[in-house]
């Protein structure tokens, strides 16, 4: 007896020996993962005629500038008419820079520095925006396309994405031009018109031509992530991310084959029967949520700023990754930055009630995380599904994850001073973007791309994307103007 109270003294005491031993290496790792923020002073706020931004912006909206794959022409009046208001608002910039319409609609701005051997730089925007859900319209406290300002916002499609972006952009520039400012690098301002349908027109053009030109830029800055504010649990502070990754995009076309027939006498297998079954087989089998790469970055960034258990947590991912995946696993928002997603978005069959259909058609969309494939991806639905008689097509547009932009570069530090001296309450950390942006297509002329808008936005902000009620805060759209003056001063100053 004594000798089993022994083993059961010595198994006790190797658990509290192994218990200190883990909360040692949970301390020394969680105290000493020490802040990455640059400390920069904050700069005065440049004054803003917030009022009169505020309705060029809203004068902006009234065009509606929708794109569509169908139809890429059918708003052409729209895109030239938002073009001419843009020559009327900004004629100090215009006189100062050069204006290309590329592709019949997209603009590619050239603002000439005077050091030669500096090398260029490029900031994007997109003019186009998504259509209102057909019957939605009533929903809007502010007609959608009427650029209405109350309340302290300015309402409408296009509001965030993107015209505030590519309005602020050149308010900044035609304030520094009123005032005599002459670039030292030339800057670039690059305005694709089919961002929505995939810039394949727009974009993929603007960067062609730069490249046959030999313009090798420094970076690129596009629309992306923006300062959320209450988002991350455990972060007290705003975070302003900025996008070094961005997803790729992969839309797979399904299609089953079977005999057409009369509903009295379906066979074993149907073509709706298979595709349902395959469909739902997707659904069940997930592709795996990874922590790896930027995303990893990220929480080794956030980690020092966080509070509580949270920062235990970030700054143990060796232990704890099952944990935070599990909780990132309860918001779709969270769980796109650690999966490539897996959305069913059309489906067609059937025309008749009493008749079998001889074909059943489904679109599935793809977000995929740097380190998967479009090939990768394809094998996946093939496996899945496991049905020879469901073929797969991928759709045209679809596109790998850019590269990986590296966070130990001047640029990236550049944009993290700019983003701290304006915003001087928030954390700056890389980050992934989930969705995809134009500046994919400029992999050819830069190494560097980041993705980032610089406005404050919570969680009820981020349903306004695309969807109801989509509106830019004036005081907001001032600091946008405020950050991108700041930016040029910084990199081209």
């Amino acid at each position: 007896m004594r000798r089993f109270f022994k083993i059961i003294r010595n198994i006790f005491l190797l658990l509290v020996a192994a218990f200190v031993a883990l909360t040692g290496v949970l301390a020394f790792n969680t105290f000493t993962h020490h802040s990455r923020q640059l400390q920069v002073a904050a700069i005065p706020r440049a004054e803003i005629d917030a009022k009169a931004a505020a309705a060029r912006l809203a004068e902006a909206i009234r065009f509606r500038t929708i794109s569509s794959y169908e139809k890429p022409d059918q708003h052409a009046d729209a895109l030239r008419g938002m073009q001419a208001h843009l020559e009327k608002s900004f004629p100090a910039f215009h006189a100062a820079a050069r204006r290309e319409i590329v592709a019949d609609y997209s603009l590619l701005y050239t603002w000439e520095g005077s050091d030669p051997k500096a090398q260029p730089i490029a900031l994007l925007a997109h003019q186009d925006v998504v259509p209102v859900a057909p019957g939605t319209e009533k929903d809007w406290q502010q007609p959608p396309y009427d650029g209405v300002i109350a309340d302290g916002f300015i309402w409408g499609r296009g509001a965030w994405d993107d015209k505030g972006n590519l309005y602020s952009m050149l308010e900044a520039a035609e304030a520094m031009a009123k005032a005599g400012f002459k670039p030292k690098r030339t800057i670039y301002f690059a305005f694709g018109h089919d961002e929505e349908t995939a810039g394949t027109k727009g974009a993929k053009s603007i960067a062609a031509l730069l490249a046959s030109r030999g313009v090798r830029l420094d970076f690129v800055l596009d629309e992306g992530l923006l300062i959320t504010d209450g988002m991350i649990k455990g972060l007290e502070k705003p975070a302003a991310l900025i996008g070094v990754a961005e997803k790729g995009y992969a839309t797979l076309v399904l299609n089953a084959q079977a005999t057409p027939g009369h509903s009295s006498m379906p066979p074993k297998q149907t073509a709706i029967g298979m595709m349902a079954a395959a469909l739902a087989r997707l659904e069940d089998h997930l592709l795996p949520m990874q922590v790896r790469g930027t995303v990893s970055e990220m929480f080794d960034t956030l980690a020092p700023e966080m509070t509580g258990f949270n920062r235990v947590v970030l700054s143990n991912l060796w232990l704890f990754k099952p944990l935070l995946l599990r909780e990132f696993e309860k918001s779709g928002p969270t769980e796109a930055s650690v999966r490539t997603t897996t959305a069913l978005t059309i489906f067609n069959a059937g025309d008749k009630d009493n008749v079998l259909p001889g074909h059943a058609e489904a679109t599935v969309n793809f977000r995929l995380i740097p380190g998967d494939t479009q090939a990768s991806v394809t094998e996946h639905v093939r496996s899945t599904i496991n049905n020879d008689r469901i073929t797969i097509k991928p759709f045209p547009g679809n596109t790998d994850p850019p590269p990986v932009t590296g966070t130990a570069s001047p640029s990236f530090q550049m944009l993290g001073r700019t983003i701290r001296e304006v915003f001087p309450d928030v954390i700056v950390a890389p980050g992934l973007m989930v969705a995809a942006t134009d500046s994919r297509h400029y992999v050819g002329v830069t190494d560097k791309i980041f993705r980032f808008s610089p406005v404050r936005a919570n969680s009820e902000d981020l349903k306004r994307f695309h969807g109801t009620n989509e509106r830019l805060p004036i005081e907001g759209y001032a600091d946008m103007i405020r950050f991108y003056r700041r930016l040029i001063e910084n990199c081209a100053g």
